[in-house]
């Protein structure tokens, strides 16, 4: 993924405004990204990969699991996330491919 795509599907938060989040205010834990326009609070799907930016950026142990995927397959896997039932995006701000 580039920089510029969204790990946040339902809110549209970028990789770059995470980065720059955890940057300028040094949150604690992987849930405060949540301040970050709303990331990791739609359908869930991209809550692992927030943890896996916040452990790369405070030097956690890395989870192989949770590499970011190309930008087409993020967002087909997480049509399928969702097909499943296992999330619910906020419908004003859904944009699934």
């Amino acid at each position: 993924m580039q920089l510029d795509d969204e790990i946040c599907l339902c809110f549209h938060v970028t990789q770059r405004k995470l980065l720059s989040f955890i940057r300028v205010e040094r949150p604690q834990r992987a849930s405060q990204l949540s301040e970050c326009f709303g990331a990791g609070t739609g359908c869930g799907w991209c809550r692992p990969y927030l943890q896996q930016m916040f452990a790369e950026a405070t030097g956690l142990p890395l989870s192989p699991a949770a590499e970011l995927p190309e930008k087409d397959d993020y967002a087909r896997w997480r049509a399928e996330y969702i097909q499943e039932g296992k999330g619910t995006p906020p419908a004003e701000t859904s944009h699934d491919p």
